[in-house]
Formats: C-alpha cells, structure tokens, sequence
C-alpha cells in the first residue's frame, strides 16, 4: 500500500467511524469531541491561515497562533452542520490546497492515523488493529519523527519487536520504547494513556 492509498484509507475509516458516532461522542484529545476533531480535520485541509498554528502554538512568543488556529475551528464547528463537516473530512483538501500536492501528501498519513485512533480509542471495548507489516513500515519513520519532538530531555530508544534491528535512538536514549510503529507513534505524538508500547 503506497503513502497515498494508505492516508485515503485512514481519512475514509476515520469519516465513518465519525458519521456513525455523531457530534458528541469523546475522543482522546483532552476536551475535544467528535465535532471538534472534525473541525480541525476540514481547518487544516481547507485553511492554511490556520496551518502554522498547529505546529508553533507552543513556542514563546507564537501563542497567538494556536489560538488564532482554534478560533477557525470553533466558527466552522458552530457554523456548519456535523454532516457536512464529516463530508469535507471525507473529501480531503481541494487541489490549491498544500496538503493535496503529492510532496506534502506523506504528513497526511500520522495525522489521520492518530485522530482515527483518537476516535477508537475513546470508546468502550476497543483492540488494537492488527495491521500488516507492510502498513506498520509507513508508520515508522512519523513515529521517530514525533518522537524527537516529544520524547524530552531523556530521550528513547524505539524499537519493534517484530524488527529486533529496527532501531532509532532519540537523544541521550535514557529509556527504551517498544512496540508496534502504529503503538510507537501513539506513544510520541502523547497518547501515552492509550498506546500499546513497553517502556523500560
């Protein structure tokens, strides 16, 4: 499954599991639910005004940022349907938009991966999926990715157990972090609660 099929797959499952739970259902984002992550799915395929604030909220100085980016998602979540915007979930970015360009279409795979997990994860009686190893290799890179911005001053190791010589040290690497690379970047993208790894 190439990068591309593999976000189309992700986006797809995520707007139905979003149309079947309705506006209302919990999510593993803190605060957020369903009607607000489909919010900020359509904010970030069809504004990029609202783009640069998803990644500099948290520098000093930027905070206007994020906060301009989570007023752009309020007015869409208030001022359209649930339905409508999973519709726009399901369609993608309209072609001007950056993250429809083939270059840029790789960041589309960690993004839908973890919001659909978002989703899974916060209902009653969920499983891991079991994902063939063909997919869980498009993960791996995202999660050393996410990881060097979020595993902190120790650092980690990650590793796959299905990979014994798949290995990616961040910083000083105090701790090592095994499981799946799905599991991996659940893990370094904060969903710690939820993630499936092994940390020693």
């Amino acid at each position: 499954m190439t990068v591309s099929s593999l976000a189309q797959r992700e986006r797809r499952a995520l707007a139905d599991l979003l149309s079947e739970l309705g506006p209302d259902a919990p999510t593993c984002c803190e605060g957020w639910t369903t009607a607000h992550l489909a919010a900020h799915l359509v904010a970030r395929d069809r504004r990029p005004d609202a783009m640069p604030g998803y990644g500099l909220e948290m520098v000093p100085g930027l905070s206007r940022l994020g906060s301009w980016s989570h007023r752009v998602e309020d007015r869409l979540r208030q001022g359209t349907s649930y339905a409508d915007l999973v519709a726009r979930v399901r369609t993608g970015p309209p072609a001007w938009s950056p993250l429809s360009w083939p270059g840029l279409s790789a960041l589309n795979v960690p993004e839908f991966a973890i919001h659909h997990e978002d989703v899974r994860r916060a209902q009653p009686g969920w499983q891991p999926r079991d994902l063939p190893t063909a997919e869980q290799d498009q993960f791996w890179t995202p999660a050393t990715f996410y990881a060097r911005r979020g595993a902190g001053r120790r650092g980690a190791v990650l590793r796959r157990p299905d990979r014994p010589e798949a290995e990616a040290r961040i910083g000083a690497g105090e701790r090592t972090v095994e499981g799946e690379p799905l599991e991996l970047l659940l893990w370094a993208s904060g969903r710690r609660d939820v993630a499936r790894v092994t940390v020693s």
